[in-house]
């Protein structure tokens, strides 16, 4: 279906149980070929969107929908394009991984073996231990292949990396990527900054069941503050960059003078720092976890 977006989701809201208001009226579009990273800390909503958006659970008021086809009515059919990871991820014990994924696979009326075991060749996953010997880690590959294996137009992936040490980490970012290349989408969702800011295309950053903001990883990183260290020949007194709008000095130790400032004051900056003898001048941008910790502080108290 042409201009269908993967994902959508009208005004979904969710309360449970003594007035307890999980998800706000969430409206959210993602694309086919799209990353898109939804962070929040725990209990901020993100796997309950999860749970309405596959129609696991009904919503209290809007509606969401997996490629055109609605989530509660037509469940079945949406859910049958999807790959999903969950956050609590629950194997059988008394199967070994192999015997687990073979399960899993007849469930789906089959898989793509060769892509199955390329994957866990991949992820170095263990298949002749039962399930119950396995850490969290090994358990949590596992989890993975099983959402890649059939090759789903939608990937939906509830904190993927828990558990995986740093070299997995990396190549789970790179099948992430490749995934979306070849055209499904992909709805990480996570309270791992670092996790998504090196894989999504646009990030969607939710708070107490609301949606704060929705951006480009690279927009959000621009609207943010730089940090700047200038490291001068001879001590300089005082604030050297006073009367530059937006620019807030962070200390000055003599001879390095710490600040930050919006992109668009580093013209300004330069031509200051210019009229000092000088030895270092180190800009970095912002990090998403940054961005994220301002975001929450300007919508309010704490989640």
């Amino acid at each position: 279906m042409p201009d269908v977006p993967a994902i959508e989701a009208f005004g979904l809201s969710k309360t449970y149980s003594r007035n307890v208001r999980a998800l706000d009226g969430l409206d959210l579009r993602v694309e086919p070929g799209e990353v898109f990273g939804y962070l929040g800390p725990n209990g901020a909503g993100k796997s309950t969107t999860i749970r309405l958006l596959l129609g696991l659970i009904r919503p209290t008021g809007g509606r969401a929908a997996i490629f055109g086809f609605d989530s509660q009515r037509e469940g079945v059919r949406a859910r049958s394009r999807v790959g999903y990871l969950t956050g609590d991820l629950r194997l059988t014990d008394r199967l070994d991984g192999r015997e687990q994924l073979e399960s899993l696979g007849r469930l789906r009326g089959g898989v793509d073996v060769a892509l199955r075991d390329a994957l866990c060749a991949r992820l170095d996953v263990v298949l002749d231990r039962p399930i119950r010997q396995l850490s969290r880690g090994n358990r949590q590959k596992l989890g993975l292949v099983q959402a890649f294996m059939h090759r789903p137009d939608i990937v939906v992936l509830d904190e993927p990396s828990s558990g995986l040490d740093p070299l997995l980490q990396n190549e789970f970012r790179t099948l992430v990527r490749e995934t979306a290349s070849a055209g499904a989408a992909v709805f990480l969702s996570s309270h791992s900054l670092d996790e998504v800011q090196h894989v999504a295309d646009r990030v969607g950053i939710i708070r107490s069941g609301k949606l704060v903001d929705v951006d480009a990883v690279e927009n959000l990183r621009e609207r943010a503050l730089r940090h700047i260290t200038v490291t001068f020949r001879e001590p300089v007194a005082g604030d050297p960059f006073a009367g530059i709008d937006g620019v807030r000095l962070v200390s000055n130790e003599g001879r390095v003078v710490r600040l930050t400032t919006p992109e668009g004051a580093m013209d300004p900056i330069v031509k200051r720092v210019a009229e000092y003898p000088l030895l270092d001048f180190v800009s970095q941008p912002a990090d998403l976890e940054e961005i994220f910790l301002e975001l929450y502080k300007d919508a309010g108290d704490g989640p």
